[in-house]
């Protein structure tokens, strides 16, 4: 597909596509700009969508952003754009997070699998079956992160209870912390008509062995949703991680994170992020094993298997972006 105009219809589908990414609780902590001379889109933090007791440092914020980053880039593609993206372009202005700047015809190989799956990848909270994940996809997931500047981790099934273990860990005590209980309640929305934040519809039930730890919206729940059902007994679990742990590499871990996800959903596997021990840092620290003597950073705990699709969490309206 050669490069169009950046008519409407085409900066609405490019927004479009950078909204429907994934976000920690679905607070959707982006905001956009057209630079109408350079052809360029800036991704801007929204703060005020940020989690200030959950996410302190706004790491898992520049990851939400990070997935938005890799979705635009997808559909800059295939509408025949070259994207050009650059991270954090301003030290000056710190909200700043990520610019894409939209350069010519698109290289040859066009990513139309992936841009379908922008449209159709969303998480399933609900049981996987045990049937394996075959090599081929293992190897496509891990060479989708390592394109994007992240490594891919899977979790064996000696070393998967222990992750569990540290996962449950975190979500007691997110429970028992007030501060980050509140937080939490107050993305859930109590309709389906809700523009932003999770339902509870979309929650999905809880593991019924307490196996695999879920986050707790169990209080939001709707009179006869279901809330205790068995789980799958051995997990597919992989761990995101990068060498480094700076603004940068949460955002290259973002695009790494949902470019898997997109892999994920055109191999028609479903997934889950169990992203609860990673907003504790001494429990974040135990997630993944150095390698050669080397620290490793896990930005995403990852559940992939085959299931139900689950329904999808609400989008904001798709936002006309400031120009200039």
């Amino acid at each position: 597909m050669s490069a169009t105009a950046l008519d409407a219809f085409t900066l609405e589908k490019l927004i479009g596509a950078a909204v429907a990414a994934p976000s920690i609780h679905n607070t959707q902590p982006w905001r956009f700009r057209l630079d109408l001379g350079t052809l360029t889109l800036e991704i801007r933090a929204a703060t005020d969508r940020a989690l200030r007791h959950t996410d302190p440092t706004a790491r898992a914020l520049h990851v939400s952003v990070g997935c938005a980053l890799f979705n635009l880039r997808v559909a800059a593609s295939h509408f025949g754009w070259e994207p050009v993206p650059r991270l954090l372009p301003r030290p000056d202005q710190p909200d700043l997070l990520a610019t894409v700047r939209l350069a010519g015809a698109v290289r040859p190989s066009d990513p139309t699998a992936l841009y379908e799956a922008v449209w159709r990848r969303h998480s399933s909270r609900f049981p996987f079956s045990d049937r394996a994940l075959p090599t081929t996809v293992v190897t496509e997931l891990r060479d989708a992160a390592r394109a994007d500047g992240a490594d891919l981790h899977l979790v064996s099934r000696a070393d998967a209870g222990s992750l569990l273990q540290l996962i449950g860990e975190a979500e007691h005590r997110n429970d028992a912390d007030a501060d980050r209980a509140a937080e939490s309640r107050r993305w859930v929305r109590a309709t389906d008509r809700a523009a932003d934040g999770l339902i509870p519809d979309v929650l999905g039930p809880q593991d019924s062995s307490g196996h695999i730890p879920l986050r707790d919206f169990a209080a939001h729940r709707r009179p006869g949703a279901p809330t205790a059902v068995p789980f799958e007994s051995h997990p597919h679990l992989f761990v995101l991680a990068t060498d480094h742990d700076r603004r940068a590499d949460w955002l290259r871990a973002g695009q790494a994170l949902e470019h898997v996800l997109l892999v994920v959903t055109v191999r028609g596997v479903r997934a889950s992020l169990l992203h609860q021990a990673l907003e504790w840092p001494d429990l974040r620290n135990r997630l993944i094993p150095p390698v050669d003597g080397r620290p490793r950073h896990a930005q995403m705990v990852i559940r992939a298997g085959y299931g139900p699709e689950g329904p999808a969490s609400p989008r904001l309206p798709v936002p006309t972006p400031g120009s200039s």
